[in-house]
């Protein structure tokens, strides 16, 4: 699985406005921008995510995801502080 696919899945099936995806080929590490995650509890967000990666994770293309999500004015903040 290559880190595009993941992105373009994430991309097509929710409203985001950026996905950044880094990976080995089956651990992945996924950062969703999107102002749907404004008002949802940590493990909607999750969830949220989570829901069109399910066919992938069961059929084993991806064995591994580790999810961080934000709103945008999160995401600009947190690039400024940790350098992304």
């Amino acid at each position: 699985m290559e880190n595009h696919e993941i992105q373009a899945v994430l991309m097509k099936a929710l409203p985001l406005e950026e996905v950044h995806v880094s990976g080995d080929g089956s651990h992945f590490q996924v950062i969703a921008v999107g102002e749907m995650f404004a008002e949802m509890s940590r493990v909607k967000k999750q969830q949220a995510v989570y829901a069109p990666l399910m066919e992938l994770i069961a059929d084993n293309r991806i064995h591994a995801v580790s999810i961080k999500t934000y709103t945008a004015q999160e995401w600009e903040r947190d690039r400024k502080l940790n350098g992304f």
